[in-house]
């Protein structure tokens, strides 16, 4: 269920949250409902721009600067809340050359104007914050700054906040759905590093006390915890992308120094993988700010046009670095289509770990892709459905929102059986979608629209529930033949999921080799009689859908 609170007068310090498809209730802190939860204060103006100023202390570990939070008036207020973690002190906040009065509760901050704002005014806020940002204990997964000296003993600097937030090191409106249209970032940090982060680098200069501002410009939309930087000393490595139609996208590469000629052959695979995307999802969403890599010291993150890397120059077994693959899907799959709430994480992670799956298929054909993606479907658990609940700062703790989901995404494909509508469907998605924040039933309805067939049967099972469908069935030898009686036991009583089951087999034991046919199981009872099969011979397909089997030895009461 969703989660709206229009007042800030909680009496509770946990709000319990539970839903008919969580097997537990969860529970949930003041700070994360007022993070991610809509109210009068959030929804009543709309951030179009972020200037955003950061002084990088690298001996006291410490950081300050200012955001300018330039915004349009939706409805009329006279309080608003702003985002930023409460171990951050806030020196002043100013509208208009007036300074103006504000509470904090948690990690929110609710500022007190003094006249009424109209609907259709714009404005410009000034928050100026200094302090000691939090520690990341494992990033990426918990978000924090992380200071580290390389090889030479040369600083690291570098934060990551995906689920952590945004706000534990700059003051920001830390809604998934309320994206600036652009944003200008500047960094001020010591001399002799170089400080990338988002977008194009638009200028830096030397200061006289032995630092350097560095000028970074967005010129998208981008989601607050894209936004990010890392300091070091970075060697820069150039390339180019000839798309198609000859076209150029420029891609750079931040490097730690050691590592130049490392980057220079490793990083060819960077163009293979775009030619594959572009031909999958459509032209690279960022081309006016390009395509980097910056190496971190951390596994990876999809901060949009800076790709966190810190694989260490490996690939798989499959022959490809997992991270560059993952992350960069990202671009496509979470920065130029993004959710509007966590709880909807998988509309980013579900499309970029099939797209790993995908990128094979580019490579190595579709049955490669098949074992890549059977290979990873041990991640799945089952326990929480996908989609999480709504307004409360949901953080998934299993990792079905990446292998179920992207077991989903294949299973229904193969459901299609139309490859040509299927892959005009995701790129249509992000044409439709572009630069948009979103929800599941707007990509749902979406695919509805473009199937002109309601599929919602499927997507809620899949991502509104935590347990698969479960192809039940039952084997009755009569001579030469198979009667095979089957369903769907399912969560939605709608579900009828094709599948494959073994039909005809030749040969045995390494030269065995199946022949399926197509059944339409539903959620009630059917009946098929195989003809020439044994029931030792008989399997179901498990390969282009996820789902458990369920084999009934004695089934009575059935006539059909």
């Amino acid at each position: 269920m969703k989660i709206i609170c229009r007042s800030i007068a909680f009496s509770l310090l946990f709000i319990s949250v539970s839903t008919i498809s969580f097997s537990q209730n969860l529970k949930f802190s003041l700070a994360d409902s007022l993070r991610g939860g809509l109210r009068a204060q959030r929804t009543c103006f709309d951030v179009y721009y972020y200037d955003l100023f950061v002084r990088v202390n690298v001996l006291k570990k410490s950081i300050d600067g200012y955001n300018n939070i330039y915004f349009h008036t939706k409805e009329k207020f006279t309080e608003l809340q702003i985002d930023l973690f409460n171990n951050l002190s806030i020196t002043k906040i100013l509208f208009r050359g007036e300074e103006l009065k504000y509470k904090r509760i948690a990690d929110a901050v609710f500022i007190t104007f003094p006249n009424k704002q109209e609907a259709g005014d714009t404005g410009k806020l000034y928050i100026a914050y200094k302090g000691i940002p939090i520690n990341a204990k494992n990033p990426p997964w918990d978000g924090g700054f992380v200071w580290k000296k390389d090889a030479n003993g040369k600083d690291l600097v570098g934060v990551a906040c995906e689920g952590t937030g945004a706000s534990l090191w700059w003051p920001t409106k830390e809604y998934l759905g309320d994206e600036p249209d652009s944003m200008k970032i500047t960094f001020n940090s010591p001399t002799g590093l170089t400080c990338v982060s988002n977008g194009r680098l638009i200028n830096h200069f030397d200061i006289s006390d032995h630092t350097t501002n560095w000028i970074w410009k967005v010129s998208y939309p981008i989601n607050n915890y894209n936004v990010t930087f890392n300091l070091a000393d970075y060697v820069l490595v150039t390339d180019t992308f000839i798309r198609s139609n000859n076209s150029k996208l420029s891609l750079d590469y931040y490097v730690l120094r050691e590592n130049e000629w490392k980057a220079k052959q490793h990083f060819q695979q960077v163009k293979t993988m775009m030619a594959c995307y572009e031909k999958m999802f459509g032209e690279y969403p960022f081309t006016r700010d390009g395509y980097k890599l910056v190496e971190s010291f951390y596994w990876g993150m999809e901060h949009q046009t800076a790709v966190a890397y810190g694989n260490q120059y490996q690939n798989n077994k499959w022959g490809f670095d997992f991270i560059i693959i993952h992350e960069t899907a990202h671009e496509w799959w979470g920065n130029n289509v993004s959710c509007q709430d966590l709880a909807d994480m998988w509309i980013h992670e579900s499309f970029a770990t099939y797209a790993e799956a995908l990128y094979e298929e580019c490579t190595r054909g579709y049955d490669t892709s098949v074992a890549y993606l059977i290979n990873q479907k041990w991640n799945i658990q089952d326990k929480q459905p996908i989609v999480g609940p709504y307004g409360v700062n949901y953080d998934h703790s299993d990792n079905d929102q990446y292998y179920k989901g992207a077991w989903m995404i294949h299973t229904f494909r193969n459901m299609l059986a139309n490859d040509e509508l299927f892959f005009s469907i995701l790129n249509g998605i992000q044409k439709h979608f572009a630069l948009e924040c979103i929800n599941s039933d707007q990509l749902v309805q979406y695919i509805n629209d473009q199937c002109g067939i309601d599929y919602t049967w499927f997507f809620n099972q899949y991502l509104h529930f935590a347990s698969a469908p479960v192809f039940t069935y039952s084997l009755k030898q009569k001579g030469k033949n198979l009667e095979l009686y089957y369903k769907w036991k399912s969560d939605v009583q709608e579900f009828r999921l094709p599948i494959k089951v073994v039909s005809y087999v030749t040969g045995e034991y390494a030269a065995r080799k199946e022949t399926y046919i197509k059944i339409f199981p539903n959620t009630g009872w059917q009946k098929v009689i195989i003809k020439n099969l044994k029931a030792k011979d008989f399997a179901v397909d498990q390969t282009s859908a996820y789902c458990k089997t369920d084999l009934i030895k004695k089934l009575k009461g059935i006539n059909l």
